[in-house]
């Protein structure tokens, strides 16, 4: 009988929800649903680096985007689905109170930014990072040495410290804080009490300072001695967390009925997008998957064996079983890598948009659908005449640090610069320079990767850009000077929870077992010119010392 995995993807603007047929891996149905208060521009402040998303976009849009399966899916699909999984951004935490509501749940907080998810580009928290690092930096153990030594403004900690800081409301009714990719399975199977909830390992050991090696997380003293307002929240956590290999619990009637699927169908536990993507892509060791959106997230594993007693420096974490159980998977990524682009097309449109906003000779209907056309084929349209600049002729330098700086070496402080501009110098050039400054930024987590001793012989990348832009794949193809497959899946992050899915239903024995049929082939390669990547080794050091250069400057 056809039995069918659910994936549920939470990206940073919307969900997606794809149905995949548990035997051969075909894609069957899809839907994506934009987050409704999100994209409004609500309760995020952009020149304040604060970014925070409503729950109520997360449930309302899990409803819409999976009823909408059973419009495009065949026939009685929903009652075939075997299993569900989900995976989010991170680190992305919420407030919750003493019967694990989120705060933005209850009328008293429901438009309270600091009680809503602190979504993972939130960088309010640069402050808390920075001094979560000096505190770790004297003390023994080094509860970041499997954390890459250096704590983000991104991660669960900062943004739990800073938020109760500026907030005693919030402070007093927070009991606990929960992450994304864990909430939403303990939503599903109603287990969010935290005399029930359960936390995966995946969010717990790349971003929580979860290690079992000191029994889950650092000690309270640790903690207070940052800030009494942290007393007892290590507690509160849980010191058991799970590989998304496991089962959460059954699907609960009232959420069976909201998303009209069978009651009792296991709900796995969360991961991150990223890592979920990995296992869509057939990571193994040797191989670096990069999901490539807004920002990036790299993803390798290694073996027991390989990773020995090494702690990897500046990297977002290695966590034993964190993509795939019996392997140790480790985390890189930047900031900002569409972000970036995006950043420059709204910059060139600005004068146009402004102009049609205000424009009185068009109607409504028309400035808007010519501003969403302007929109739509700026970057391809960049990126055509940026493609046919020779490599090295623009004598522009910049780098890729807009949002501040994932890795290698976590420093959301730091800011992109842009040099060698002159009077000839166009938008294509200046876009050309974009694109090679993110793929420099991209080639400084592999060299650290190899540095550090971990192989990383190819890469894999996952993601709407890899499917949008020869000129970017090749530019960057060509930067780090080895073959890059794209996968062919549209929704990669989706499948990869479909896997997990399948696995926790029985259907495949393993994660392994699962991958041999539901992965995601190879679509399309990119292979380096061997001219062009000699060039990129010089700009490379280029980077190197514009980077060097602006990081002195700030200290």
């Amino acid at each position: 009988m056809t039995s069918y995995a659910l994936g549920l993807d939470y990206g940073s603007d919307s969900v997606r929800a794809l149905l995949v047929d548990t035997a051969n891996g075909q894609e069957v149905a899809t839907t994506v649903v934009p987050y409704k208060r999100w994209n409004q521009g609500l309760y995020s402040e952009p020149a304040k680096n604060q970014f925070r998303q409503h729950p109520l976009d997360y449930l309302e849009g899990v409803e819409q985007a999976v009823q909408g399966l059973w419009e495009e899916a065949p026939a009685g699909a929903a009652q075939q689905v075997v299993g569900i999984s989900f995976d989010t951004t991170g680190s992305t935490p919420v407030p919750v109170d003493s019967e694990g509501v989120a705060l933005a749940l209850k009328p008293e907080f429901a438009e309270n930014p600091n009680a809503m998810f602190v979504l993972w580009k939130d960088h309010t928290a640069i402050k808390e990072a920075q001094a979560i690092t000096a505190a770790d930096e004297k003390s023994e153990p080094n509860y970041l040495k499997y954390e890459g030594g250096i704590y983000s403004s991104e991660w669960f900690w900062a943004k739990a410290w800073h938020v109760m800081k500026a907030d005693p409301a919030v402070a007093e009714a927070a009991y606990s804080w929960v992450e994304h990719c864990d909430w939403m399975p303990a939503i599903l199977t109603g287990t969010t009490h935290p005399s029930k909830f359960r936390a995966g390992r995946c969010a717990a050991g790349h971003k929580v300072m979860w290690h079992e090696s000191w029994g889950g997380y650092p000690p309270n003293d640790f903690f207070t001695g940052l800030d009494p307002v942290l007393d007892g929240l290590r507690d509160r956590l849980p010191a058991e967390t799970f590989t998304s290999a496991e089962t959460v619990g059954p699907l609960t009637q009232e959420w069976a009925d909201k998303l009209g699927l069978p009651a009792g169908i296991p709900v796995g536990f969360g991961a991150f997008d990223c890592h979920m993507g990995a296992v869509a892509a057939n990571v193994k060791p040797g191989v670096l998957t990069k999901v490539m959106g807004t920002s990036t997230c790299d993803i390798t594993v290694a073996t027991y064996e390989d990773i020995g007693d090494k702690c990897i420096r500046g990297i977002c974490g290695q966590v034993d079983g964190s993509v795939i159980p019996g392997l140790v998977g480790l985390e890189a990524g930047q900031s900002a890598f569409g972000d970036l682009y995006a950043w420059f097309r709204n910059l060139v449109n600005w004068p146009v948009q402004t102009l049609l906003a205000n424009s009185n000779s068009l109607d409504e209907a028309t400035r808007t659908k010519l501003a969403e056309e302007i929109e739509d084929k700026t970057l391809a349209a960049l990126g055509e005449a940026a493609s046919q600049i020779p490599v090295g002729e623009t004598g522009i330098t910049a780098l890729d640090w807009v949002n501040g700086r994932r890795t290698p070496d976590a420093d959301q402080t730091l800011t992109m610069a842009i040099a060698g501009l002159k009077m000839g110098s166009e938008a294509p050039q200046i876009f050309r320079s974009l694109v090679e400054a993110t793929a420099f930024g991209a080639r400084a987590i592999i060299e650290r990767f190899k540095s550090e001793g971990v192989a990383i012989n190819s890469v894999v990348v996952i993601g709407g850009i890899s499917k949008k832009s020869d000129f970017i794949m090749q530019v960057c193809s060509d930067v780090w000077n080895c073959q890059i497959d794209v996968l062919e899946s549209e929704q990669s992050c989706a499948l990869g929870a479909a896997i997990f899915a399948s696995t926790i239903a029985g259907v495949h024995p393993d994660v392994a077992a699962a991958q041999k049929v539901m992965a995601s082939p190879v679509c399309k390669s990119y292979t380096p010119n061997a001219d062009n990547a000699a060039v990129y080794d010089r700009l490379y050091q280029n980077y190197q010392a514009l980077g060097a250069f602006v990081e002195g400057e700030r200290k």
